[in-house]
Parts: C-alpha cells; structure tokens; sequence
C-alpha cells in the first residue's frame, strides 16, 4: 500500500541515487502524521474553548494529582517553555479563571499554581476529546501493532530524554 511519502522518496531517488534516503521514509511519515495530530488536537481543543498552549499548562497541574498545584519551576520543567512564556501563561489562565496563584507554604517567596475547579472541567474535557480523536487515528492499527510502534517511538526518542 503506497502513499504520497513514497512518491517523495521515488522522485528523490531518481534525481539523487546516491544518498540513503531511509531516513526520509521515516520522518516525512512522521512530519505528516504530526500536522494531522496537530489538526486533531487544535479540534478537539477548540471544542472546550482551549487553545493547545492552555491545555499543557493545565494537564500538568491536572497530572500533580489533588490538590492540583506545581511550582512554576515545575510547570517550566512539565511544559519546556521559558519562563517569561510561563509567567504570560499562568497570568491569562488566571484572567479565564482557570488557575489561581497561592503562596507557597514551605518557601515564604515562593508561588504555587493551582488548577481551579473551572480548569479541571476544562482540561478534563479537552482531554476526553483528545483522546477519542487520537483513537481514530490508531483505528486501524491491531492493538499489537499500537505497542510495537509506541515501542519504536520510545526507542527513537531516547536520545532526547
């Protein structure tokens, strides 16, 4: 079964025979399928009135468990983003009313941002809608072909962990 990937890499092949073009195989496939998840997502966020920056922030602070709060710090480490992005972040989730800050009890200088209750049904809704659109993405993949490829994806992965 051919796609538009092998198309790319018989033209490629024809005008340049003497490269190896495997990796191409690969990461087009891979760039290809990270703009239809990207779609996926930015849909299944709207739905809930989220953008993708807004539901990061918000399923970190929703993974740290009850009571759903991470220092900044921790929220820069969650998120990969600098911290004048987060501090812009915390303040426009604050104005939607979907975080608050709280000061810190074990540092007198210190800020936690806590998910409020508005940003758990947010952020939990979001992610249902993530999740079913990420499921008929994979629909036609066996479940054991699903943990081979997150298998692979692991392994290509590692070296940036």
């Amino acid at each position: 079964m051919r796609d538009e990937v092998d198309d790319l890499v018989d033209a490629w092949a024809r005008e340049r025979s003497d490269l190896d073009l495997a990796p191409v195989e690969v990461f087009s496939r891979i760039g290809r399928l990270a703009r239809h998840l990207d779609l996926a997502r930015k849909s299944a966020f709207a739905a809930h009135e989220i953008e993708s920056w807004e539901f990061d922030v918000l399923a970190a602070l929703r993974r740290a468990g009850d009571p759903y709060e991470l220092s900044p710090g921790r929220l820069l480490r969650e998120t990969l983003v600098t911290s004048g992005t987060m501090t812009n972040r915390v303040d426009r989730l604050t104005g939607r009313g979907f975080v608050e800050r709280l000061p810190d009890p074990h540092d007198r200088r210190g800020v936690l941002v806590r998910l409020t209750p508005e940003g758990k049904v947010a952020v939990d809704g979001a992610f249902e809608a993530l999740l079913a659109a990420e499921s008929a993405l994979l629909a036609d993949l066996p479940d054991h072909d699903r943990a081979q490829l997150a298998g692979l994806l692991r392994r290509l992965m590692r070296p940036f962990s």
